[in-house]
């Protein structure tokens, strides 16, 4: 069982002696990044080459396998090994790639700047909305819109709306098509709304959308349910499970590691004059694990170490089982929550954030 925390967003002075331990916890936390980075070689690119070597086998065999899908062992093989491929695509790979994690090696196929994963919003809409915006204001009321993602409210420092009743209809219905969520979503007309982008940015972002959403659509239900031939029906029905499964994971593992009951909010006052160590201590407080097995953890994109993830974002992935241990034992140091928790506690939790805030 992890130890837990209060979600109000009161705001917090540091004193004079917690603001040296904020900064002795961070000098700490330097020395482990500084460490990792030290550290990261030939083990560190075998893991990720390997797992884009795993990835595409399973890819290449589940299209084979849906290919001839009208014989139902195949079927279910194809839109197996399938989603397990679109899982750690986007999970393992494309999150991680994206941000940064693997740039160290200089391999231009395996960098942020040319990876472009098998998800419907463009990879550069989704690096400015998630690395910047939310990484940098993480849980902070009306800075991190990825706090209820603009229709959930999450804090009792978030207005209350009466569609908000409903949210935990929508809540639900977003899991199977939460590739569409946020590709919609990371088109920020909301900004547009608030006079923060400009309606020429948000045309253009959505002029590319549109584009990659056709090339991905075309992709999975049109082109191979096509090349099956006589299984077009079940190759297309496996393509829409597997996009469906996947969607419904990476659901579960985000908002697991973001909206348990036990993880804090914060107001922007809090930001004022805000250290890189203080910025370490809203990331600890903002963020919950998963526990699990190793195949759990990779299935996961190692995002079931949100609080690592959080605290250390460009770190290899597969460092974060090693860091964890050194960070929890710092947080027990330091009297600092370390929420965590089994995927049934933390999903649990999650939905009755979900429910409580519902209401006003």
């Amino acid at each position: 069982m992890g130890t837990t925390t209060t979600t109000t967003a009161t705001t917090v002075t540091l004193g004079t002696e917690e603001a040296v331990r904020a900064e002795e916890l961070g000098a700490e936390l330097d020395r482990i990044r500084a460490e990792i980075i030290a550290a990261r070689g030939k083990d560190d690119a075998r893991y990720i080459r390997t797992m884009i070597a795993v990835q595409r086998g399973l890819e290449t065999g589940g299209r084979l396998a849906l290919a001839v899908s009208l014989f139902p062992p195949a079927w279910l093989a194809g839109t197996a090994m399938l989603t397990v491929a679109k899982t750690l695509e986007n999970m393992e790979l494309g999150h991680n790639i994206l941000h940064g994690q693997w740039d160290w090696m200089g391999d231009p196929a395996i960098h942020s700047t040319t990876w472009e994963w098998d998800f419907l919003t463009p990879a550069d809409a989704w690096k400015h909305t998630h690395n910047h915006l939310h990484h940098t204001y993480t849980n902070v009321v009306g800075r991190d819109r990825d706090l209820g993602y603009t229709v959930l409210r999450m804090s009792p420092d978030q207005p209350w709306r009466p569609d908000h009743l409903l949210q935990p209809l929508y809540a639900a219905l977003l899991a199977p098509v939460f590739e569409w969520g946020i590709a919609l979503y990371d088109l920020e007309a909301d900004a547009v709304r608030d006079g923060r982008k400009s309606p020429r940015a948000f045309l253009g972002d959505l002029t590319e959308l549109i584009g990659k959403a056709a090339r991905q659509s075309a992709k999975d239900y049109v082109l191979f349910p096509l090349l099956a031939g006589p299984s077009a029906l079940p190759c297309l029905l496996g393509n829409l499970t597997a996009n469906s499964a996947r969607n419904i994971w990476a659901h579960t593992v985000i908002f697991c590691g973001h909206f348990p009951g036990e993880v804090r909010t914060f107001t922007e006052e809090q930001l004022e004059g805000e250290s890189r160590a203080q910025w370490y201590l809203r990331q600890i407080q903002g963020s919950a694990n998963i526990e699990g097995g190793a195949l759990f953890h990779i299935l996961a994109g190692n995002l079931s170490h949100q609080i690592e993830h959080h605290v250390f974002p460009d770190l290899p992935s597969n460092r974060y089982a090693e860091v964890a241990p050194q960070l929890r034992k710092l947080c027990e140091k330091y009297g600092l929550p370390y929420v965590t928790g089994p995927l049934r506690k933390q999903y649990t939790s999650m939905w009755r954030r979900i429910l409580r805030h519902a209401l006003p």
